[in-house]
């Protein structure tokens, strides 16, 4: 494969796409069977432009693990995931703890994980939609890949910069034609969200959200990702200040964290309160509590540290649902 070209690649993947297009309605032709209820297409409006699309698919392909779960919440036959979703499932192939049940329930397959995405393995699923793009590494492999994974099956990426929950639960809900199971989700959500700020004791100080990740490098999280802005419906309030205390480093527009050199740790990381989210592999609230570089941190001193696992970063629906209740256990 390597020693074909971009363009070629493609002319012989559509070919044989197409041979199997032929074959089944060949076969579907010799027999009795009914069209399928919901068979046919409906066109949706993406980055790419309009894509037609299954008005009712059943084999759905995923290539970011942060996406399938919308898939399973809005009860869609995922015939193949991507597994990885970060801080929380590495590249073992092993399926995400919150989906895990709904995956081997449907049979879902795994996508091998390499540098790019295997189109062969893709292409052999049959998929009759391909879901990617999103946040991360897997997004840009898909977004890398969109013309030879279009070859195969229509293909969706979810834009970048749609983060919230929300947004990527009604964008998805509108592309898989399920957009009436949104508001029982929401509606869901919004009892949970109301009960917890009944009861939650949101603290007054300011707040600095700490990734703690395997490689050991002092890392903050964005004020405006998803997990701060989750947190400041509820009455927190993120330092909005903490890019400036690192010295303005560069951001990559697609990044929701940054990193700065240890020696400004004490500058960066000065906030009353810290919420630590620990990552695959990394550190925990207690364990870099145990590091003099933090033990003399404010936070640290006045053990105003708290922890939130890594479902809590970039929380999906299932992702947010859970963190409600821990920060309502956290913060009564």
């Amino acid at each position: 494969m390597s020693l074909l070209s971009h363009s070629r690649f493609t002319a012989w993947l559509r070919a044989v796409v197409g041979l199997f297009v032929a074959v089944v309605a060949v076969a579907g032709c010799s027999s009795d069977a009914e069209p399928a209820a919901g068979s046919g297409t409906r066109p949706v409006q993406t980055e790419k432009g309009a894509v037609e699309v299954p008005a009712d698919p059943q084999r759905v392909v995923v290539l970011n693990g942060a996406l399938a779960g919308y898939l399973y919440d809005l009860d869609v036959p995922v015939a193949a995931a991507d597994t990885r979703v970060l801080g929380v499932t590495d590249r073992s192939g092993k399926f995400p703890p919150t989906w895990a049940d709904d995956a081997t329930e449907q049979g879902t397959q795994v996508v091998p994980i390499g540098q790019s995405v295997n189109v062969e393995f893709v292409a052999s699923m049959q998929p009759d939609l391909i879901i990617g793009g999103g946040q991360g590494f897997p997004a840009k492999q898909s977004v890398d890949a969109y013309e030879q994974l279009s070859a195969i099956a229509p293909t969706v990426l979810v834009p970048g910069d749609v983060t919230d929950w929300q947004g990527q639960l009604k964008l998805l809900a509108d592309v898989v034609n399920k957009g009436d199971k949104v508001n029982e989700l929401i509606t869901a959500y919004d009892d949970k969200f109301e009960q917890v700020a009944e009861t939650v004791d949101a603290p007054e100080q300011q707040i600095g959200f700490f990734q703690s990740a395997a490689d050991g490098k002092p890392k903050m999280i964005l004020p405006n990702a998803a997990l701060p802005t989750l947190l400041a419906e509820l009455g927190f309030k993120a330092d909005e200040q903490v890019v400036a205390k690192a010295g303005n480093p560069e951001v990559n527009p697609s990044a929701d964290w940054f990193n700065f050199s240890p020696e400004l740790l004490t500058k960066v990381l000065d906030q009353p309160v810290v919420i630590v989210v620990p990552l695959s592999g990394a550190k925990s609230a207690a364990d870099l509590a145990k590091d003099p570089m933090f033990a003399q941190l404010p936070a640290f001193k006045d053990k105003k540290v708290y922890e939130l696992p890594a479902t809590s970063y970039r929380p999906d629906y299932r992702g947010v649902m859970s963190t409600l209740d821990l920060i309502q256990e956290q913060f009564k």
